[in-house]
């Protein structure tokens, strides 16, 4: 059956269908727009564990999520299709991560990998692990690119997506990042893993390729990181969760807000998005919570402005969605992965 076919035959009215891919949907990888890529990673979380288990969780709240989106006309016949989960990956990620959290709970006990030679075998064996991670996304994501597909990363922690962003170095001479999140992650190899999840931005500020990162909502960095904005030379913007919030009680409109956003932005944005962005109340279980963030809806309504602006959405992740005892932090990980992706999608032409 043809996706002229299928689109024929489908009812977004109906129940979505468990047998189906993500979100329902009657889409093959070749045959959707956009692409998830799940990467079920937490190997150097320094918090609570728990989203390496977000893709699985996301993918199976996904058949909750009415189709209907208010802003896009028929968003569902893009075809949004998701990548099969790799178990391997996340064997491995259960392996390394079990090595590393000892090696954290050394490291809260004051112990020195310098000197310490079991730490620092853990600290070279997870460095490497997540190098083999970055490797494997890299590839992946240029398998999907390469036929032109959009690609969307669901995570796993913040780590996982530097191999799409090296992959869109290979397509694109320039580009810059939206990060949208409650942590800056531009420290240099966090509890000595290179690849860390609060690290994540410092490494993509290494591809040259990346000539801006605008960063929006953050709530908590640490005095290097400050510093490191601050010496930037404008290469990095920081709309701090403060100031957004001072502004908004002097009278500001987040309209307001988001037109200095937009304005800061290159012609082709990546837009990473951990879920500690929004407030934890709509995903609590999340690695590293912040009080403060957004709603959902201040973040699409970022996202509508962006696309509106004429600018390109090239990529994007959605991380950090950890699953807890309920569906809670899934249902609304699902429900903003697809309005992301349409998003996303409509900013490409499609």
């Amino acid at each position: 059956m043809t996706k002229a076919e299928k689109i024929k035959k489908f009812n977004p009215n109906s129940l979505g269908d468990k047998n189906a891919g993500i979100f329902g949907l009657p889409f093959t990888t070749a045959e959707a727009e956009v692409i998830i890529i799940p990467v079920p990673w937490e190997v150097t979380v320094s918090y609570a564990d728990g989203t390496a288990k977000g893709p699985e969780a996301v993918f199976d709240a996904s058949f909750q999520v009415d189709l209907y989106d208010p802003e896009i006309a028929d968003a569902w016949k893009i075809g949004i299709a998701m990548d099969e989960i790799p178990t391997d990956l996340q064997e491995k990620s259960n392996l390394i991560r079990k090595k590393a959290r000892k090696y954290i709970g050394l490291l809260e006990a004051g112990k020195d990998p310098a000197t310490h030679s079991g730490m620092k075998k853990t600290q070279t064996r997870v460095n490497s692990a997540c190098t083999f991670m970055n490797l494997w996304v890299k590839t992946r994501a240029l398998h999907f690119m390469q036929r032109n597909k959009i690609v969307g990363l669901l995570g796993g922690d913040h780590s996982t997506p530097l191999g799409l962003m090296q992959a869109l170095a290979v397509k694109h001479k320039s580009f810059g990042i939206l990060q949208i999140d409650a942590h800056a992650d531009l420290r240099d190899a966090f509890e000595g893993f290179e690849y860390s999840h609060a690290s994540i931005m410092f490494n993509a500020l290494k591809i040259p390729q990346v000539k801006k990162l605008v960063q929006v909502g953050i709530r908590d960095y640490c005095e290097a990181e400050n510093e490191l904005v601050v010496k930037s030379k404008g290469r990095i913007k920081c709309f701090y969760d403060r100031d957004i919030k001072h502004k908004q009680y002097n009278g500001s409109t987040w309209a307001d807000i988001c037109r200095e956003i937009v304005v800061s932005l290159p012609e082709k944005i990546y837009l990473s998005f951990d879920i500690d962005g929004l407030d934890p109340k709509l995903c609590p279980n999340t690695g590293t919570p912040v009080a403060g963030g957004f709603e959902s809806e201040q973040v699409l309504f970022l996202i509508q402005q962006i696309v509106e602006s004429g600018r390109t959405i090239i990529a994007f992740d959605i991380n950090e969605v950890a699953p807890g005892k309920d569906d809670w932090d899934a249902n609304v990980g699902a429900r903003m992965l697809y309005r992301i992706a349409n998003m996303v999608a409509r900013s490409n032409g499609k």
